[in-house]
């Protein structure tokens, strides 16, 4: 039984941190230029930081939770 929350929680962990990779490699390519006075200062990278890690957690939680109720389908009949 633990070597299950063991398993999930190691995806859990991988899956969060891929897609934390996603989305900050996806945000490199907005303009943030146009809404900050300066995009390369620390309130700038602070927001971007924050904005991954959000969007990711987002993802993350979509993914997982589609992963864990597909696989309940089987109990279902």
């Amino acid at each position: 039984m633990m070597d299950g929350f063991g398993m999930q929680g190691l995806l859990h962990i991988t899956v969060n941190l891929m897609f934390v990779v996603v989305t900050w490699w996806a945000l490199q390519s907005f303009k943030f230029d146009l809404f900050f006075r300066d995009p390369k200062g620390p309130k700038a990278k602070t927001l971007m930081i924050l904005l991954t890690i959000a969007i990711a957690h987002l993802v993350s939680s979509f993914f997982l939770d589609y992963l864990n109720w597909s696989t309940m389908l089987k109990y279902l009949f």
